[in-house]
């Protein structure tokens, strides 16, 4: 194989895509959700009655009225068509993590040869997919097919396009015969209606409205790598796994720092402009672009939604960065560790909670000491994020994201919530009856006359914590690039909820106990910050001083794995949590605890099978056959020494080799939990020392015999 064609067949052989450009005018105006039936776009298809019904429960939360789903549906129909479609979809979220859908055309034979379009709202509102084939975890027998998907009238339907057509996507969830939770949707559409339950009885005792909603907003970055599509077919366990199984260091990682937001280059950008596009004619909303710290890894964001429509967005940013990686001779991978030795990939989920008249819950405003309500719901986080850690660290394991968190670039396993000096001094202040504000903002001068002063923020900002309050939200770190952000989602509101519940009987008793309001506020506050401020840490997330200090002396949760968190999905205070929230029963959860566990199980399977053939039939020859050519250069002594270093790397790599096959072999035990458990105490470390040979040998077998792109190419080459 000829690696130097390799290298500029990669860097030259992608294809030029002219994306249509648009004015800013143009993707206001015309652009974007062009390809979404929105609510006002209905409005104008509906009759006043049928369109303040369906404005009702989208708005409102009401109970939908199956009355009108045949008058909508010939309304999402005729926009559809309208649009170039000529099948619909429902589309919804699996317990895969992934989304689902199963296309059927409006086109119905009417007899004599003669065909009419149709869509009912019977078809609307639901549909049957066979539920056989999704993971369940027990909730029915393999035997046991039928499923049903049901619209989501809360998340607008949507067109996506491909070269040869159009489908409607119909947002739904997907529930079993029964009708327990098949998806990941359904809860986090309870979990929305348990956070408004909760906490609008708190704003009623702050003085809100009558009719105010409440809800969760979320911004979710995206972190991706982008290599050339000519490296990606040549590495199988990318392929097979969405990461590198093996790959030496290369001489020049990320240790320049000059990666990250640098000018993105021009093939990538593109890219970028492409995605966005089509990004802003589905509705959303996304922001920013930006190199990430790691070469070749970049970032997009979207600014916040509300959390139903983010998550549904998330999915589809996924699925476009992935389709149109493509047309530019470029593959996109949202594995959250791809390459060792450079940083992985996250979602960084920006959590809020937001009224129906916009009013953001965590907003402190200019004078946070004063401000009672938010120091109410900034300590009802606080209070939830310590009691349940443990389902924080679940909601976010993965077998990939184990690669990531606790490593220098993403937050460590430990759960804990930065809060910043200014916040961390006002509740100090709060417990040692000062009260006030001993922190605040200013202005900076910049050292020359020409440059302005900027206003500065009382509290610098923490890149090493799980858990940060940002200014006006909390932004959850830990989640990691390939997932799905419902869960994370759902957990986030089910927990402050509860709290919220909690906090909110408090102050009432307080408050017919004949306190104002600010002094039961303050009493609320004191109390709750006392009992749980040991979650609070503003330093240094990686240094093992803090490990040492948050498990020993804080009693915080240190779970370093998947299967460590795992464990802790099912216990009773989180079945009660769950169960007394309405969001997931105990079978419910049980099932995704068990699905997590099998995920586990064929994730480090796959790439334990997959590091074995790789090992074997690639990187063994290669080293096998370099030992040949070295045989006919003669006894020189270079040729002795390269002889015997290659000669020890190929026996300790063969020694792997047979190691690893014993453990893939083994499996375990017959149950799924001992199967994930013997993945990780035996198949990972037999397949880090087939690696840790096969990269010994990578840096010493001539580059023509190598059989795989290096990290060299794949993470340069643009």
């Amino acid at each position: 194989m000829n690696q130097d064609f390799d290298v500029n067949s990669a860097a030259r052989n992608w294809r030029v895509q002219t994306t249509p450009s648009a004015s800013p005018l143009e993707v206001v105006n015309d652009l974007f959700a062009s390809d979404v039936l929105t609510l006002e776009q209905l409005k104008a298809r509906l009759s006043k009655s049928a369109y303040k019904s369906l404005q009702g429960t989208v708005e409102r939360g009401a109970q939908l009225d199956a009355g009108i789903a045949d008058t909508v549906a010939l309304a999402m129909k005729t926009w559809a068509m309208e649009k170039g479609a000529t099948h619909y979809t429902h589309w919804f979220q699996p317990l895969t993590g992934s989304t689902a859908e199963k296309h059927d055309s409006f086109l119905n034979p009417a007899g004599d040869g003669v065909a009419i379009m149709s869509f009912s709202g019977k078809e609307l509102i639901q549909a049957e997919p066979d539920a056989s084939s999704f993971p369940s975890g027990g909730l029915r027998a393999t035997f046991e097919a039928r499923g049903y998907t049901a619209w989501d009238p809360s998340s607008p339907a949507f067109i996506v396009r491909h070269a040869n057509g159009a489908t409607l996507c119909i947002p739904s969830v997907f529930a079993s015969w029964t009708g327990e939770a098949l998806d990941l949707k359904t809860p986090l559409l309870r979990s929305i209606e348990a956070l408004n339950s909760a906490v609008t009885p708190a704003l009623e005792l702050f003085g809100a409205s009558a009719g105010t909603r409440v809800g969760s907003s979320l911004g979710a970055e995206q972190e991706y790598f982008l290599i050339a599509e000519e490296y990606y077919y040549r590495r199988p366990d990318l392929v097979m796994t969405g990461r590198t199984l093996f790959g030496a260091k290369p001489p020049r990682g990320q240790e320049l720092e000059d990666h990250y937001f640098g000018a993105i280059p021009d093939r990538v950008l593109s890219f970028m402009t492409d995605a966005e596009m089509q990004l802003y004619a589905l509705g959303i909303p996304v922001k920013t672009r930006h190199n990430e710290v790691a070469p070749g890894q970049f970032e997009i964001a979207p600014i916040f939604e509300h959390s139903n429509i983010a998550a549904d967005h998330q999915q589809l940013i996924m699925q476009v960065l992935r389709t149109t990686a493509r047309k530019y001779g470029l593959v996109c991978l949202m594995h959250e560790k791809p390459f060792a030795g450079v940083n992985g990939s996250g979602k960084h989920c920006n959590w809020s909670m937001a009224t129906n008249a916009g009013e953001n819950l965590l907003e402190p405003g200019d004078t946070p000491h004063e401000n009672m309500q938010f120091l109410f719901f900034c300590t009802a986080v606080l209070k939830a994020v310590d009691t349940h850690q443990d389902l924080l660290r679940a909601c976010v394991a993965s077998a990939s994201n184990d690669h990531r968190l606790g490593a220098n670039e993403a937050p460590p396993a430990i759960i804990s919530i930065f809060l910043g000096s200014e916040l961390t001094d006002i509740f100090d202040r709060i417990v040692s009856g000062q009260g006030g504000s001993g922190k605040s903002a200013g202005l900076m001068g910049l050292g020359s006359s020409v440059l302005p002063e900027i206003p500065v923020h009382a509290g610098d900002r923490n890149r090493t914590s799980p858990f940060a309050f940002t200014g006006n939200k909390f932004e959850f770190r830990a989640v990691g690039s390939s997932q799905s952000i419902s869960f994370p989602i759902t957990v986030l509101n089910a927990i402050v909820a509860d709290s919220v519940s909690e906090l909110t009987a408090d102050l009432k008793a307080r408050l017919d106990a004949g306190l104002s309001l600010d002094d039961a506020v303050t009493e609320v506050v004191k109390s709750t910050y006392q009992k749980y401020q040991r979650i609070v840490f503003n330093g240094d997330g990686y240094s093992d001083a803090w490990h040492q200090e948050a498990e020993k002396e804080r009693g915080l949760l240190n779970l370093r794995t998947t299967l460590d968190a795992i464990e802790h999905l099912n216990s009773e205070k989180n079945v009660g949590l769950f169960g007394r929230l309405g969001i997931l029963n105990e079978r419910e959860l049980a099932a995704r605890q068990e699905i997590m566990y099998d995920i586990y199980f064929k994730t480090v399977n796959i790439e334990g099978e997959t590091t074995e053939y790789m090992a074997q039939t690639q990187i063994l020859p290669a080293a096998l056959n370099y030992l040949v050519d070295l045989g006919k250069v003669g006894s020189s002594r270079a040729a002795q020494g390269v002889t015997t270093e290659v000669s020890a790397a190929a026996d300790e790599l063969f020694d792997a080799i047979q190691a690893l096959r014993t453990q893939n072999e083994a499996l375990g035990g017959e149950e799924v939990h001992e199967k994930a458990h013997h993945m990780r105490d035996h198949v990972l470390p037999a397949m880090n020392d087939v690696r840790a040979a096969a990269d010994k040998l990578e840096k010493v077998v001539s580059s023509k015999l190598w059989p795989l792109p290096t990290y060299r190419q794949m993470l340069f080459v643009k």
